[in-house]
């Protein structure tokens, strides 16, 4: 199996977006995760909208003029998707997301790749249980890309578990990893794209939204 194609996962979702009042309704895209969907920039600093939820907001409006959409953040800076998975159902499907996308991969080094494994397969699974279109995020990079720690190749385990899951389920995927790698691979620095240790910087967050963007192309 593989991750859904970009190009008609959210044909349905992105029907609905294109109807006009008062064939219309509204439509939830829910944001989970940790501190880079939650817009921290250089900590403390939570620079909201320039964040690629709102960048992806925007996008989507832009091409869907008549849409009534919310985007709504459900990620805490710190937290991890062992963390993320237990508050899932009280703080999350609560909002009744019609899309939903996961962003744990940077932090999940702290719990390792079984533990993740298990938070994001629950997720997952209740999201389609319920009938929600799910897009799992690769992580963006971090500082640990300098020396190729254990901690680099931590992250990349993470991000190829991450496409293993979204080929698994046949969801979406956003390939956030592969789009750092694809800006250092034309030339960019690594440097270009973060504004702290661990956060994108506006233009990091800017490629993590043309990859999610793909999913919602107007009809």
């Amino acid at each position: 199996m593989a991750a859904a194609n970009p190009l008609t996962y959210l044909e349905a979702i992105r029907g609905m977006l294109a109807k006009q009042w008062p064939d219309n309704r509204t439509v939830n895209l829910v944001c989970h995760g940790h501190s880079v969907p939650a817009g921290y920039f250089a900590t403390p600093f939570v620079n909201t909208f320039e964040a690629y939820p709102a960048l992806l907001h925007r996008a989507i409006k832009e091409r869907f003029p008549f849409a009534v959409l919310n985007v709504i953040v459900t990620a805490i800076g710190g937290e991890n998707s062992v963390q993320g998975a237990a508050r899932f159902d009280s703080e999350v499907l609560n909002h009744r997301p019609d899309v939903l996308t996961i962003d744990y991969a940077l932090n999940d080094r702290m719990v390792g790749l079984d533990a993740a494994e298990a938070a994001w397969r629950s997720m997952i699974e209740r999201a389609l249980a319920v009938g929600v279109k799910v897009i799992l995020l690769t992580p963006t990079w971090d500082e640990t890309y300098f020396d190729r720690s254990e901690g680099w190749e931590q992250l990349t385990a993470h991000a190829a578990q991450v496409r293993r899951l979204a080929a698994e389920y046949g969801v979406g995927l956003a390939d956030s990893f592969a789009a750092f790698e694809g800006y250092l691979g034309a030339g960019g620095a690594l440097t270009d794209l973060l504004s702290h240790v661990n956060h994108p910087s506006g233009l990091g967050h800017r490629l993590v939204c043309r990859e999610l963007a793909a999913f919602f192309r107007a009809k």
